[in-house]
């Protein structure tokens, strides 16, 4: 079995070593390897920010998926039926807050009637010609 070349001939791939002259090398890198105490502190901070946006990552995926696994576990929650079942809940909100508007509609129209009723035929206030 012959052993895999790292400087094959790849699309997309540069030819010659692993190495770019197109990248800077710091002064670290150059002097052995040894960092600088400024050096070790960035590389320190950076670090803690990217562990920091990791963690802050998990913790927002692991609050979505113990979101849909509560509101797919609780019987009283449309969530458990899926899409459709939520869909359908938003839209009864509508259907309630209509029907209460039809409701008070007619019922302050009952109330007029029954003023006027009472204006015209039971205190003659208002007589029609």
């Amino acid at each position: 079995m012959a052993k895999r070349n790292r400087g094959s001939n790849r699309p997309g791939q540069r030819h010659g070593g692993g190495h770019s002259s197109a990248r800077p090398q710091s002064q670290a890198a150059r002097s052995g390897g040894a960092l600088s105490a400024a050096e070790e502190a960035r590389a320190a901070e950076l670090e803690s920010q990217i562990v920091a946006q990791e963690r802050a990552a998990d913790a927002g995926r692991a609050r979505t998926r113990d979101l849909q696994s509560t509101s797919s576990a609780r019987p009283g929650r449309p969530g458990g039926q899926g899409l459709l079942a939520v869909k359908a809940a938003e839209e009864y909100a509508y259907v309630v807050r209509d029907v209460r508007r039809i409701v008070l509609v007619g019922g302050l129209m009952v109330g007029l009637m029954a003023v006027l009723f009472v204006l015209i035929d039971v205190a003659h206030v208002v007589t029609i010609g």
